[in-house]
């Protein structure tokens, strides 16, 4: 599970987590990208901004990230120092199953999303609890004793009960204005087009709404985003038609249901970002 390199592709997560803890003298660029699992970024070294869906994080050492499955995301890294990180990803499967009722692991992902808001910021005791737990993760992912296997699945599951009782707490920065970017007109934007993904969502739709005019609109949206809004509204829509498909959605209720009006635009949309057909997908 402990693997050093998260180069390839952005996306596939086969077993229940993965640590990654990288360091990286010479910076590489990314691009905007998704997965779909849910994500703990720690910062540890290095000057580093992060934008997770239009929000603009200016991290400090120490600083956590919760990017939860298919937030489009980007991290902008200073090569002048290097760049050291601890990554967990984290499977749906076992966070389901390492949950208790009404105690979902995943509770601080969903609060970080509604919230609009994905930055956890410690305090010294936190930092030494943090370190702590993910020593004795790594030590465990790498070990070959007895047992190791469980210990290291349990520590992760000892960070996430801190990480959601941290969330809970509002140990956020969102008070610190200095620690965040956010363009007020365009989260309106990207809430709405969330919580709308089977409406119209053309330009001239959201501008309309939103009283822009469609060059400021198109202009400000992928300035802030890294997508044009046709790109991020149709990513958006085939990762709700893919979640509902693994729930179980027949294909075509799936395609209505994530504001596909035309069958052979969604197939062509489908195999595009999943590369396969919905019925091999499912």
């Amino acid at each position: 599970m402990l693997d050093r390199s998260e180069v390839g592709k952005r996306g596939y997560l086969n077993e229940d987590f993965r640590l990654f803890h990288l360091k990286d003298s010479r910076a590489q660029k990314l691009d905007y990208h998704y997965h779909e699992f849910d994500k703990l970024i720690l910062l540890l070294g290095g000057k580093v901004t992060y934008t997770v869906e239009g929000v603009t994080y200016f991290l400090q050492p120490w600083d956590m990230l919760l990017v939860q499955h298919n937030m489009i995301h980007c991290p902008i890294i200073d090569p002048t120092e290097p760049y050291e990180r601890v990554v967990i990803w984290l499977g749906h499967d076992w966070l389901r199953q390492r949950s208790d009722p009404g105690e979902s692991l995943d509770t601080c992902f969903d609060t970080a999303r509604h919230r609009g808001f994905h930055l956890l910021r410690f305090g010294p005791e936190q930092r030494l609890q943090y370190m702590q737990i993910i020593q004795q993760m790594e030590d465990a992912v790498r070990s070959q004793e007895f047992g190791a296997a469980r210990m290291a699945d349990t520590l992760c599951q000892q960070l996430l009960i801190r990480v959601n009782r941290d969330i809970l707490a509002d140990r956020t920065a969102q008070e610190q204005r200095d620690s965040y970017r956010v363009d007020p007109k365009m989260d309106e934007v990207l809430r709405y087009i969330a919580e709308n993904l089977s409406g119209d969502l053309s330009v001239d739709a959201l501008a309309g709404r939103f009283y822009l005019s469609r060059y400021y609109l198109m202009h400000r949206f992928k300035s802030v985003t890294g997508y044009t809004l046709h790109q991020y509204v149709t990513q958006k829509r085939m990762l709700l038609a893919g979640e509902l498909i693994r729930a179980g959605q027949p294909v075509m209720k799936a395609a209505e249901q994530a504001g596909f009006a035309e069958y052979s635009t969604f197939l062509r949309a489908f195999q595009n970002t999943f590369h396969m057909s919905p019925r091999d997908f499912k």
